[in-house]
This record gives structure tokens, sequence and C-alpha cells, in this order.
């Protein structure tokens, strides 16, 4: 991997975390806490595109030699779904999902204050669900795992169960395209994660 920059993943994300540390990438994070509610205007492609990039520029302003990563994730079915608020927002999501595809939109910015650099970009991927009955959503939520997940599910999970198949980035539906990530890195930072 040639890399003479410090990463800082802009995420609180344990799944971003765990895709990068599986590339055996070094790299540091720090939280942006930021407000993710989607108050954004637009399309999910801007909304997902303007969240990245709000939490990539706070932590870069305490991090200016760093290259910071900033992703969010959204889920566009007939409307765009964030994360559920409580379990009952979760089974009305769930049940919209059921038997229909959605896109799972995820926007990354990378910034970069020594060189002025921001790259801003987003990754989608198509996810078919199966139908679910009222009984498999019952017992997906009995699990807890729909907590803190765009779209309340985990494609890495019990919710593959859901899943008949995806057309695009697999790592996108967890929550970091890793392709376009590397992509954006070589082209723009001269940085490979290899």
């Amino acid at each position: 991997m040639k890399n003479l920059k410090q990463i800082i993943l802009a995420s609180k994300s344990p799944r971003r975390k765990m895709l990068l540390e599986n590339l055996g990438v070094s790299f540091d994070v720090v939280e942006s806490n930021i407000d993710e509610k989607l108050n954004c205007v637009g399309s999910a492609d801007k909304i997902a595109k303007e969240l990245a990039l709000r939490k990539a520029k706070k932590v870069a302003e305490l991090h200016k030699s760093a290259i910071v990563i900033g992703a969010d994730t959204v889920v566009v079915s007939d409307e765009i779904l964030g994360k559920p608020e409580c379990k009952d927002d979760a089974r009305k999501i769930l049940r919209s999902l059921s038997g229909k595809s959605h896109e799972v939109i995820t926007g990354l910015a990378l910034i970069n204050k020594d060189n002025n650099k921001t790259v801003i970009a987003a990754a989608k991927t198509r996810v078919y669900f199966k139908y679910l009955t009222n009984e498999e959503i019952e017992k997906y939520l009995s699990h807890d795992e729909y907590k803190d997940k765009a779209g309340s599910y985990a494609i890495q999970g019990k919710a593959s169960l859901f899943i008949e198949k995806i057309e695009g980035d697999y790592n996108n539906v967890v929550g970091l395209p890793l392709f376009k990530l590397e992509q954006l890195l070589r082209e723009n930072f001269n940085i490979t994660l290899i």
C-alpha cells in the first residue's frame, strides 16, 4: 500500500471501520458527531454526498494534514429511508421494502486541507428483497440488528436471508464502497489500498 499521508475515517460506524481493517489499511477513526438527520433538500444522491461532506469537513478542520474520509449511506425505495427511530418505524420500512428492489447510495467525501483538495462522489447499488412475511419481519426485529441501519437492515447479518440479488458493490450496502473509495484515493491522492 502506497500511503504517505495519515488517513482518517470520519465515522462512528463499526461496519466502515471493519471494511477498512479487513484491507489492512492504516487509519485512525475520528467521529464527526454531526447531526445526521435528513434535513437536506434534493435527490438521495445529493443528500448522501452532502452528509458525507459535512462529516469530512468537521474532522478535516482539526486534522489538516490528513486525508479525511466522510461517508453516509441512504436507502431509496418510494422515498428516502434513513435510520429507523424505533421498532415500529423499522417494521414499516421493512414492509415497504418487501418484494421490491431499492437503491443504496453511499456518498463519499475525501478532504485534504494541506493541498486544499476536496473530492465528492457517490456509489449506487440496487438490492432486491424477497417478499417478507409478517413472521419473518417480527423475528428479524427481535434481534435488534435493524438499529442504526439505513433501511432498517444489515446485509451482512441476518437480513442476508432477505436478499435475492444485488447489482453493484456489496460493500456499498454494508456502508463503504471500497471500489469507489480506492479509485478516488488513487486518482486524486496517489494512494492505493493494496
